[in-house]
């Protein structure tokens, strides 16, 4: 039986660090393209 890319994410540490790299470096992405369309660091907060 086949695993699913869940159980392999899980099952194996280094494929985990790379997706929680990609997901990270995705969210440094947006708040830097927030923080240049909007001057704010957090919308409606800062």
């Amino acid at each position: 039986m086949n695993n699913t890319p869940q159980l392999d994410a899980i099952a194996n540490p280094y494929l985990a660090e790379r997706l929680n790299g990609w997901a990270a470096m995705i969210g440094i992405l947006a708040a830097l393209g927030t923080y240049a369309f909007t001057g704010q660091i957090i919308p409606g907060i800062f």
